[in-house]
């Protein structure tokens, strides 16, 4: 049995865009996705809400929202595995948290990419494969959260992309990744597509 790690945020998590903490079940992604690998490979979903990359989120009740500071333990809990699937850096780009999309770039490169990759097995002795998924476009909703998101997160296909290429992992980018009214979380069939383009390239991964 092949086992996968699905790394990442609200999106991962199965939020409903524009509810309030609602979440989808079977429609998520990550369900989808393990439904059509079949009985030979175990996902394991670890998303959370208002995950991010280093930044701590400051708001009463939303300790432990850095991810870096759980990815170690998480791997670790999960061991062995096969492959992890990570899609992180959309909460970066919130207003208050002020990254440039470079600067959201070199932490996924320093910090997640590189440490999954050097995070050796201590049961199988190997290492995971890693698969990069640029999350989906983001933009403000009028609020201000998230104001400049949308030129910023433009730019995180390609420097996810090239991220992955430089470190020897797999890519998928975020076309057809559509959110709902928050402009933030997949709707229904963004979750569809993403499960579709994560599998295909799975089989790529192991030659399926």
């Amino acid at each position: 049995m092949y086992r996968i790690l699905c790394y990442g945020d609200s999106n991962t998590w199965g939020y409903i865009s524009g509810s309030d903490h609602r979440r989808y079940m079977n429609e998520r992604w990550t369900r989808i996705l393990a439904k059509k690998l079949g009985d030979n490979f175990e996902v394991i979903e670890e998303g959370l809400n208002s995950r991010t990359l280093l930044s701590d989120d400051p708001r009463p009740g939303k300790e432990g929202k850095n991810g870096y500071s759980y990815l170690l333990p998480c791997l670790d809990t999960h061991d062995p595995i096969d492959l992890v699937v990570i899609m992180l850096g959309t909460n970066e780009l919130k207003k208050a948290y002020n990254k440039s999309a470079e600067e959201i770039g070199e932490m996924f490169e320093k910090y997640f990419v590189k440490t999954i990759l050097g995070r050796k097995s201590q049961f199988s002795g190997k290492y995971p494969k890693l698969l990069v998924v640029a999350p989906p476009i983001a933009d403000d909703d009028g609020s201000g959260k998230y104001e400049g998101a949308y030129e910023k997160s433009l730019k995180l296909n390609d420097l996810y992309e090239e991220i992955a290429r430089r470190n020897g992992c797999y890519f998928v980018d975020n076309g057809g990744l559509e959110t709902g009214v928050d402009k933030i979380h997949l709707t229904v069939e963004g979750h569809e597509v993403l499960a579709e383009k994560v599998w295909e390239k799975i089989l790529e991964v192991f030659e399926l």
